[in-house]
């Protein structure tokens, strides 16, 4: 029997997981499992925040592929279309020529994007919190603004460069913003020429309720303890406009501000536009409750996929309720759907695909937390422990585990690292002035 090709796209939560478990239950002569991602690496995006804050080093939060994947193909690249008719994806390596990989089973995991609105300014101006690139930048770009600050004598200019607005009060923008938070009030330790109350973090959020994903009451108490921390929270509003870094919003406040932090939710890859997969009303692969692709009633034999660019069946509550795009569900997906592959190709049938969602965790900063699993509410600094032990058991790899877990020990004893690498954005600006010919100097 020739071995079955499976072809991975995307190496996120959903991809690294499923390709690993494959690797591991089907051996050389029943598959081979090749992997295709523009980067070297997974992120584990619950740990972004505390990586943006420096409670955990950057390279921590991210996983190797090819140290992981050691069993498979790992191919540096992006895939630009899959034709499943032909059972064929196109791949354009980071470098040289297009490549055509054709394939048995396809994995759909591309992921998600950022979703955005077409408002003016933010485009220029915004910064998302996606990605390791991101955080690492918002780190720099906070840590900076507190040197602008601390070293003008313009009150506008400081004022500016202290105001820190985020948008979207899921867990990406609570997390992001309370972590940085900490992060730059511990800072101001260093600048005796700035005060905390000089600093302005604001939240701005459409909808009447901030994460939605846990009970009101836990909703509220998250609010409570921001607005004790004298954070600027605006729920009911909306971003209308930042042209300039001006920021307008829907309730008539207008001010300046020079990071603009843009969390408001995710849609599916724009990758899935170049495919001939079916997709829902928002843009998502349609699949069944087995994680195999659906077209109506037919089953698109040899491709599946789960995680964020699905629409996945929750057999756990009413029919057309569908899994949340969550790292929770994402994790579970990838062993079921890569369990189902090994089931088809050794002959057997499909299994579906249930969980009942656990609950949930965030952290509010260092110490500081809200959680709310299988009913159990928990508040402080248990729910805080409680997100930290979670996460560190969910993070792929036993070297991962205990390189984040010995960045923890060391912060009990050691102060946060509050210096700014900006230079790491731009590194060939001081060599480039450099090496200017003398004639270019001199004109």
């Amino acid at each position: 029997m020739n071995p079955k090709r499976i072809l991975v796209v995307g190496a996120g939560h959903v991809g690294l997981y499923a390709a690993l478990r494959l690797s591991k239950k089907l051996s050389s002569r029943e598959a081979e499992v090749i992997v295709v991602d523009p980067q070297p690496h997974m992120t584990y995006q619950p740990f972004l925040p505390e990586a943006a804050a420096g409670n955990i080093s950057p390279r921590h939060s991210v996983v190797p592929l090819r140290r992981e994947l050691r069993r498979c193909t790992v191919v540096a690249g992006a895939v630009t279309r899959i034709d499943h008719g032909r059972r064929t994806a196109i791949v354009q390596p980071i470098s040289g020529p297009t490549r055509e990989i054709q394939y048995d089973h396809v994995v759909v995991a591309p992921g998600s994007v950022s979703r955005t609105l077409p408002i003016p300014g933010l485009h220029e101006h915004g910064i998302g919190f996606k990605t390791i690139g991101e955080a690492i930048y918002l780190r720099n770009h906070v840590l900076d603004r507190l040197d602008v600050a601390a070293a003008t004598t313009d009150p506008e200019v400081r004022r500016r460069a202290l105001t820190f607005v985020f948008v979207g009060a899921g867990y990406a923008g609570i997390e992001a913003l309370a972590e940085m938070e900490d992060m730059a009030r511990d800072a101001l330790r260093y600048y005796p020429e700035l005060k905390p109350e000089d600093m302005r973090w604001v939240l701005v959020e459409a909808t009447q309720r901030v994460l939605p994903e846990v009970d009101r009451d836990m909703g509220a108490y998250t609010v409570q303890q921001l607005l004790k921390r004298n954070m600027d929270i605006r729920l009911d509003t909306r971003l209308e406009s930042c042209v300039d870094g001006v920021v307008k919003l829907s309730d008539g406040d207008s001010f300046r501000a020079d990071t603009i932090v843009w969390t408001a939710g995710v849609k599916p890859s724009p990758m899935l536009d170049a495919t001939d997969f079916p997709r829902d009303e928002r843009r998502r692969i349609t699949c069944l409750p087995t994680l195999q692709i659906v077209d109506g009633d037919r089953v698109v034999e040899g491709a599946w996929s789960a995680g964020d660019c699905a629409a996945v069946p929750d057999l756990t509550k009413e029919p057309g309720n569908f899994c949340s795009p969550s790292a929770q569900h994402a994790v579970r997906q990838a062993a079921r759907m890569a369990d189902n592959i090994v089931q088809v190709i050794r002959g057997r049938e499909p299994v579906n695909y249930q969980h009942k969602h656990a609950g949930s965790v965030a952290s509010l900063g260092l110490h500081k937390g809200v959680a709310q699993v299988y009913g159990i509410k928990m508040k402080g600094w248990p729910a805080w422990f409680m997100h930290r032990t979670y996460h560190m058991s969910r993070i792929p790899s036993f070297n991962r585990k205990v390189r984040v877990v010995v960045d923890w020990s060391l912060a009990f004893f050691l102060k946060r690292e509050v210096v700014a690498l900006g230079q790491l954005h731009d590194p060939r600006e001081e060599f480039a002035e450099a090496s200017q010919p003398v004639g270019a100097l001199r004109g």
